[in-house]
């Protein structure tokens, strides 16, 4: 397993680079292992689907306790992660990579992360359309997952223009659940 180091890494976020194996059929590329370290001993609640239009903004989503592990199977996503762990080393720390296709310039991204609880995510799909696969360590809660509106001044970040954005991800949301991450 190769993992990536980005710029300004936030503690315990894993970017696993992925391999793919292709020939004129087509590739085959193995995404997750219940062996690999950042997926060793997590538990498995729910896999998800996500199809999404281009200027697409979600953010921002946290958890106290769930785990999630992204990958893009088609298109582009610029993802953004924001730590909001008051104790953790990284606090305050965005990271913005790119996840998806790769095109001629940038190899890396054919990738899968991992976002641990409580870092702030979002993402903007930057193609046509994107297909966001995810892993979560638990099964849907809304009592668990956390929001912040994707213009929050906390993160500052700037998704652009022409964004389409759900009433959802306008709005803040404190849990009900007692957080594992202060």
């Amino acid at each position: 397993m190769t993992l990536l180091k980005l710029d300004n890494h936030i503690e315990q976020v894993v970017v696993k680079k992925l391999v793919s194996h292709g020939d004129s059929r087509g590739f085959f590329r193995e995404i997750v292992r219940e062996t690999d370290p950042f997926f060793e001993g997590a538990t498995f609640g729910q896999w998800s689907h996500s199809k999404m239009s281009h200027n697409v903004v979600k953010a921002w989503h946290y958890h106290h306790q769930q785990t999630d592990w992204w990958y893009v199977a088609m298109g582009v996503i610029e993802t953004v992660l924001f730590d909001k762990r008051e104790k953790s080393p990284t606090f305050g720390k965005k990271m913005i990579f790119q996840m998806g296709e790769n095109d001629s310039k940038d190899q890396n991204r054919e990738v899968c992360v991992k976002i641990p609880p409580g870092v702030l995510h979002g993402l903007k799909v930057l193609s046509s359309e994107s297909h966001l696969f995810y892993i979560t360590s638990q099964v849907y809660n809304p009592n668990e997952e956390g929001r912040l509106p994707y213009d929050s001044q906390l993160v500052g970040h700037d998704w652009g223009k022409n964004v389409i954005v759900a009433e959802n991800d306008k709005r803040s949301f404190v849990p009900k659940s007692p957080p594992s991450f202060f």
